[in-house]
């Protein structure tokens, strides 16, 4: 009679959270892949975003009720395909990319501060990696499918257990038996293979599984011999199947959803074998009970869902609501939210733990090592009640991503008093930061920035933790909306990875648009607001732009480069565009190929240097309209060129991995040469240090961004030091400012900015707080120092680009005592804005050298001439608690202390002051 058994779960109700508990600001990627999009652990969940090889972060569940941020993790060079989050530990997340490789990351339980490295990096496979899932009961096994082939990865090892045999067609899914001694695949090829890796590379079973090779799924029902899968049939329509490995010739059940096209993401639990199926697409999700004894595949209810699914999640059971019966959530994720959706079962009472809705689930904790598991210890993990009453406490940790820890100093001795948190300099702001996420050097491939020390506690802090910047706390901050330029439309987005797309002065700022012609909006920054819905004037360039670039000596002129080889050079009316600008005020031409970038000289006035598809760097006298110079030795693309801070030279970074200096004026090829980033898909570099040092930014061979140091006077030497950043395609372009020698860094299409403090000595780089932003931005350009606001210690003021509006952002540092002025954040800066020498001096061999102004309002008083408070003591003085007192007087001051708390004894209780009722009331 057990087919006519009740299901406990037969009044089991979906009920999507209301639109207070959605997650916002979430900008869903259109990828197209195997994955499911969104994965969840205990504490996080992690989801594609719309930028390539970025991962949306977010924590599971708000702090307070409150909203909960959406960080964004920079994982790979390429579209992520897959991801998963470890079984055991809830902040290990493995993603698979199109950039063929794999790669093991530590995240934060806040879903904040996220890294800029991976942990592990696997790979590369050869192929895009399509599928990956951690195997069960194992710490460090990574299954992941490429192409035709799945390898079974011991992490720890950094190398494949094992290749399976290549499968007839593209894989779309992989699963491991929850007993860890199977593996499962789905292909293109329609087949469903049943493989034993630790036995031998072969599948040990095979079958057609659907008669379409779209999109098929494979899952093992708990540690069973049966199997689920869901696919297309012959005619197109989405079905789910049931197997039995044991007869594997036909499958037990096959049950028709629908005829949708979108792919369908089934979701079981594996403990209660109920079974989600929602379709990419769709707002749609159904919900089964499987039960292989019978065999039965029983549907209990349809959710109809307000967004389309773009993918579909389960949450883990030891995350759920089990005292409000919650027996499944899933997490819904569309175009601009994540929605969760709970199943629960009605139960009368919620105040008890009910055992027939939740049985034992899979623990926290692996039950063998990967070696261990390898060598055939086929032990389980140990299962977990999940009653709050009884459920363990203990937290996993696994090693192949260790947390990031600080050394911290030992205890006080009686030689060295303990640092007190009142003790610290607050003018500075207060806290420790903590140095770059990876640096390396040419002569170790693992230093360390801080000596470990037998003993700290003789030691200062800073030699302890390492040195840290005064801009470690640095804070980027939006300006109000009233400061914005919006309603920008048309804006031109394919402009050269060596342009940056914007540019900008203290007047006014320039930007690309998308129309015919080479079109090029000049907005005034004094002027901003909504711009009018009618067209702009515009400078008609007639050519598509290569890049453009304001004369740092004359605001009204405009140098752009163009398709055509050739710079045109344009004058702005004093009070802005008025009218269409047709016909430029010069036109250069030298060139025989596309140019690649223009840099005007830093002190000589009618000196621009341009780069060219040629090979040549050309420098230009504008005032007589002529080349001057032409410099050669370019052996591919040149992909950025710099003036040095005192003019005398140039240095370019190509393409063929090779940094260059010239000293222009004596020689036409280059005075040095040493090696720059291996990648060939971009790089910038900028004169650091006052002209000591270059630092260039650019890719691996893996396609991770990079900074490279290196002394600009031995460049063959290779470089000092070699900072990891981030996987992101786009490359990093750096604004220094030489009054600070902070650096700033980001990327068209990056949403951070990372910031750096460069020191001409070991560790070279500080890192300080880096700046983000819930979107994109399509350009990121400086100001002059001038237009900072000093009063509000603001060192740094940026202009963002985004889709249709211009944003300015200000850098501060966090000071107190902000009534006086910050000498020591604002040295004496120069004045870049008038040239030191005409061009004809220069070109005769004159050096010069910029005046220096003091941006020090007359109303302010420096900090370093501000009258030195008095200390205040933190603690009451010992003497107060090793003066000898009587009991009488102990007696008397617990008595006052008592009535002080209590108030005084002789004050009316407020009952009172209460009226009574009349008797007839109780009546």
């Amino acid at each position: 009679m057990n087919r006519f058994k009740v299901s406990r779960f037969r009044h089991a109700v979906a009920k999507p959270a209301r639109k207070e508990a959605w997650i916002r600001d979430v900008r869903a990627g259109s990828t197209t892949s195997c994955g499911n999009h969104i994965k969840s652990s205990c504490h996080l969940i992690a989801f594609n975003a719309d930028s390539a090889g970025v991962l949306g972060i977010v924590p599971l569940e708000s702090q307070d009720g409150g909203k909960r941020a959406v960080s964004q993790l920079c994982c790979h060079s390429d579209v992520v395909t897959d991801f998963d989050f470890s079984p055991f530990d809830a902040l290990l997340l493995a993603t698979g990319s199109a950039d063929e490789t794999v790669k093991l990351w530590r995240l934060s339980e806040s879903g904040q501060d996220l890294p800029s490295c991976p942990g592990v990096t696997l790979g590369p496979a050869g192929y895009q990696v399509e599928t990956l899932q951690f195997h069960p009961t194992a710490d460090g096994v990574l299954v992941s499918g490429a192409g035709r082939t799945a390898k079974v990865w011991d992490v720890a090892q950094q190398k494949p257990l094992t290749a399976l045999e290549p499968h007839g067609d593209l894989i779309q899914s992989v699963s491991w038996k929850q007993d860890g001694a199977l593996l499962g695949t789905s292909s293109k090829d329609k087949k469903l293979r049943i493989f034993d890796p630790r036995t031998k590379p072969a599948a040990a079973q095979s079958i057609q599984g659907h008669e379409n090779n779209k999109d098929s799924r494979l899952l093992w029902m708990n540690a069973s011999d049966y199997i689920l899968s869901v696919g297309f049939s012959q005619m197109r329509e989405r079905e789910v199947k049931l197997w039995d490995t044991r007869l594997f010739n036909s499958s037990l059940v096959s049950f028709t959803l629908d005829t949708s096209s979108g792919a369908a993401i089934p979701l079981l639990d594996p403990d209660t074998g109920l079974l989600v199926v929602a379709g990419k697409g769709e707002n749609l999700l159904y919900c089964f009970e499987v039960c292989p004894s019978l065999p039965a595949l029983t549907q209990m209810t349809q959710c109809l869902t307000e967004g389309k699914a773009k993918g579909a999640a389960l949450v883990p059971k030891r995350a759920l609501d089990v005292m409000s019966c919650e027996v499944l959530r899933v997490l819904q994720l569309t175009d601009s939210f994540i929605v969760p959706i709970s199943y629960t079962v009605p139960r009368k009472s919620l105040q008890e733990f009910h055992e027939d809705l939740f049985p034992d689930s899979t623990g926290p904790v692996p039950a063998v090592s990967a070696q261990g598991w390898w060598a055939g210890d086929n032990k389980q993990v140990e299962k977990m009640s999940l009653n709050p009453a009884r459920r363990p406490r203990e937290i996993f940790t696994s090693c192949l991503c260790p947390p990031a820890q600080r050394e911290e100093p030992a205890p006080p001795t009686t030689q060295q008093p303990a640092i007190r948190s009142g003790d610290v300099d607050r003018s500075e702001g207060s806290g420790l930061s903590s140095p770059p996420s990876s640096l390396s050097s040419p002569s170790s491939s693992a230093p360390s920035l801080s000596t470990t020390s037998p003993s700290p506690s003789q030691k200062s802090l800073q030699s302890i933790l390492g040195p840290s910047s005064k801009f470690r706390h640095t804070l980027g901050t939006v300006l109000p909306r009233s400061t914005h330029i919006t309603n920008l439309k048309g804006l031109n987005l394919t402009t050269p990875g060596e342009s940056d797309g914007i540019c900008a002065n203290r007047l006014r700022v320039a930007i690309p648009l998308l129309s015919a012609g080479g079109q090029i909006a000049v907005l005034e920054l004094s002027k901003p607001g909504r711009l009018p819905d009618t067209s702009v004037p515009t400078i008609e360039n007639g050519t598509p732009v290569a890049d453009f670039c304001w004369d740092p000596f004359d605001l009204q002129r405009l140098a752009v480069a163009g398709d055509d080889a050739k710079i045109r050079l344009w004058r702005i009316p004093p009070g802005g565009l008025q009218e269409t600008l047709l016909e430029p005020e010069a036109v250069l031409r030298g060139h025989t190929e596309k140019i690649y970038s223009l840099k005007f000289h830093p002190l000589a006035a009618d000196i621009l240097a341009s780069s060219s598809y040629d090979m040549s760097v050309r420098i230009w006298d504008l005032q007589a309209g002529r080349e001057e110079l032409c410099l050669r030795g370019h052996r591919d693309q040149i992909f950025s060129l710099a003036w040095s801070p005192d003019g005398r030279k140039l240095a370019t970074v190509s393409k063929d991995g090779r940094v260059r200096v010239y000293a222009p004026r004596q020689s036409s090829e280059p005075e040095q040469e040493g090696p720059g980033p291996e990648g060939g898909r971009g790089a910038r570099l900028v004169w650091v240090c006052g002209g000591r040092f270059l630092l260039v930014s650019g890719f691996d061979s893996r396609s991770d961004r990079q900074l490279y140091l290196s002394d600009a006077a031995s460049l063959a030497a290779g470089p000092l030091a070699v900072v990891s950043i981030d996987t992101a395609p786009s490359t990093l372009i750096p604004f220094y400012d030489p009054d600070t020698s902070v650096v700033f860094l980001t990327g068209k299409g990056d949403t951070r900015v990372f910031v750096y403090e460069l020191v001409p000595e070991a560790p070279f780089f500080l890192e300080c707080n880096s700046f983000a932003s819930s979107d994109p931005h399509k350009g990121f350009v400086f100001l002059p120092k001038t237009e900072c606001d000093v009063r509000e210690v603001e060192f740094a003021r940026a202009l963002r680009l985004r889709q249709s509006s211009i944003e300015p952002v200000a850098f501060r540092v966090p000071r107190v005592k902000k009534d006086y002025f910050q000498d020591d954040i604002y040295p004496a800066t120069a004045v870049c804005w008038e040239p030191a020498l005409p061009a004809v001096a220069w070109r005769a061999g004159t050096d010069g050298q910029h005046r220096t102004i003091s941006l020090q309002p007359p109303d302010m008083m420096p900090v370093s001439a501000a009258p030195q408070e008095a200390p205040t003591r933190k603690y009451v003085p010992a003497s107060v608690y090793l003066e000898e007192k009587s009991d009488e007087q102990k007696k008397e001051e617990l008595l006052s202390a008592m009535v002080a708390k209590l108030g005084n004894r002789d004050d009316p209780l407020p009952q009172e002051s209460f009226e009574g009722v009349d008797e007839a009331e109780w009546d």
